[in-house]
């Protein structure tokens, strides 16, 4: 637009709820961010699997950034507000104060997180119900989800927490409450997490069937009886206490929320794709698939049918677009995982000095190195002796068995740099064979999928994003912002305000691609032999587990 009518414009502010930052951007009608921040959260891990964090200090977060990304800004020009945030659950008393989830009593931590897996035993039984519902999260249903964590809640605190809750929010909603007062519910985080169904309701049997029949009984009150879908403009929008908070306009246009990998999809999916000379070009929006890549992976695809995927979540109807049916796969940990691998290996010391002497981040240093160590070789083939099986928090998708361990093969008694570097990459390749590892399971089931639309913070990393292109032999398309989520964000904001007709439209003018990764074909072999070589990892695994058996 040309600088004379920059006043013209109209502004969105995206809140993005990661698991470790908060972050918001002020984004533009044509989906340029125009400004950006972020600040850490707190986690507690009071004991392994068991992850909490605060409510407030998340609010607290969300203003901080709010404020600083519409500082100097016309307040006008701002025109909507939207969130995403992480699938936690938030529990709050009657008069909306937070809860404690622990056994502490500490009230500062109301919420557990979506990566929380103290609901193990919970998660097992649901499942041995064999519950008809099931059937719409691939078969069995995942221990990140609520209904196993409100069970836990109400076997481990019952008098300290589940008498006491006066609601059960899933964060985004938790945020379109506290910037609107309103209670009301988003499709997708009820559809994806919660057990809703878009076209039945809730589904009473299913709640009394796994001993929450409470929830029934007060006509789930607790956990939501109004229901928006995403984009919606919520009550009267931002009520003046939470204007006052984010430095925002009061009664600017507040949306019904997505979770943060369902903004991502929304973020990048729709680009406009004409002149790169892509399969997906001329083809339904359907032969795409969403990539976010974070602390974990999802991998959302869209149908206009109904697809079950055994072993991923889905289908859930409009629960990402309008219209369309989605499928999600996902890995529990990628960027947890790699920041997890590099910094605890003995190496990682001298890792961190060369990097700051070099004036680079650890990630750029080790892909440098991977380079110079390869000689002749392509850097994806110095894995040949080295393998990873990458589920150590256990698999979502698509064998969505919580009980399974990480493995490497392949070790040597070296400790050096080399040896770092080598690790890393095989941790990068193992996460790309699990996406193609979903990719092959969804195509299985119906899906039709040519081209990959990444982003999340590991599309920051060129190594990552050449290995998924390669080893899924797709296509890897990249937003033109690299904060594809916030845009998402940003754009439910946007539809809310009524500036745009609907969620769709929204997508395609807001959400605009960049650089596109091809793959390299000629490294299909070896490849090809590398994932072979991961399925049989993770079948000797299930027969070591079987043979340990009843130890």
């Amino acid at each position: 637009m040309h600088s004379n009518k920059q006043d013209l414009l109209n502004y969105y502010v995206g809140i993005d709820v990661g698991t470790a930052s908060v972050r918001a951007a002020l984004v533009d009608q044509f989906g340029t961010v125009v400004a950006h921040a972020d600040q850490p959260i707190q986690i507690w891990e009071p004991q392994p699997d068991y992850y909490e964090q605060s409510s407030d200090d998340i609010w607290a977060a969300c203003c901080t950034v709010t404020k600083k990304v519409v500082c100097g800004i016309d307040a006008e020009r701002i025109q909507g507000l939207g969130f995403d945030a992480t699938c936690s659950l938030v529990v709050v008393d009657k008069q909306f104060q937070p809860l404690a989830v622990n056994c502490e009593g500490d009230h500062t931590r109301n919420i557990i997180l979506w990566m929380d897996h103290r609901a193990a035993s919970q998660v097992a039984r649901i499942n041995g119900t064999q519950h008809s519902a099931l059937s719409y999260v691939g078969g069995t249903m995942s221990a990140e989800m609520q209904p196993p964590k409100l069970l836990w809640i109400k076997e481990n605190l019952r008098e300290s927490c589940w008498e006491k809750a006066g609601y059960f929010f899933d964060l985004p909603d938790f945020l379109s409450w506290k910037a609107t007062g309103v209670t009301a519910r988003s499709l997708c985080t009820v559809v994806c997490k919660w057990m809703y169904s878009s076209e039945e309701g809730w589904n009473d049997n299913f709640w009394k069937l796994i001993d929450l029949e409470d929830l029934v009984e007060d006509k789930y009150e607790k956990i939501g009886n109004q229901i928006l879908s995403p984009g919606t403009s919520v009550g009267n929008g931002l009520t003046p206490e939470a204007a006052k908070d984010l430095g925002l306009p009061c009664g600017i246009a507040v949306a019904a929320s997505l979770i943060d990998a369902h903004a991502g999809g929304l973020g990048i999916i729709g680009g406009d794709v004409k002149g790169h000379n892509l399969p997906c070009e001329n083809q339904p929006i359907t032969s795409r698939l969403a990539l976010i890549c974070g602390t974990s992976s999802c991998h959302m695809g869209i149908s206009e049918t109904p697809i079950y995927v055994p072993g991923v979540w889905g289908p859930y109807y409009s629960a990402m677009v309008p219209g369309f049916w989605l499928n999600e796969g996902g890995q529990s940990a990628t960027g947890k995982l790699i920041e997890h691998v590099v910094q605890g290996h003995v190496a990682f010391p001298e890792l961190q000095a060369k990097a700051a002497a070099s004036a680079q981040s650890i990630y750029t240093y080790l892909n440098s190195h991977l380079d110079l160590i390869k000689k002749s070789l392509p850097v994806g083939f110095l894995t040949v002796d080295l393998h990873v099986w990458p589920d150590f928090h256990g698999n979502r998708s698509p064998l969505a068995d919580l009980t399974l361990k990480g493995m490497v093969v392949g070790l040597t008694l070296s400790q050096g740099l080399d040896d770092l570097a080598l690790i890393y990459l095989a941790t990068i390749q193992a996460i790309a064979l699990g996406t193609r590892h979903i990719l092959e399971t969804m195509q299985a089931a119906g899906h039709r999928i040519n081209t990959l639309f990444l982003c999340g913070g590991l599309r920051k990393n060129p190594l990552f994003v050449q290995m998924h292109a390669d080893i899924t032999g797709k296509p890897v398309v990249l937003s033109q912002e690299v904060e594809s989520v916030l845009v998402g964000a940003a754009i439910l904001g946007a539809c809310a305000s009524g500036d745009f007709a609907s969620i769709q439209e929204a997508m395609e003018r807001m959400g605009k691609i960049g650089k596109v990764v091809q793959p390299n074909h000629k490294h299909k072999r070896f490849y090809d032999k590398k994932y072979e070589v991961f399925l049989k990892l993770v079948e000797h695994q299930q027969e070591y587990k079987a043979i340990m058996q009843g130890i």
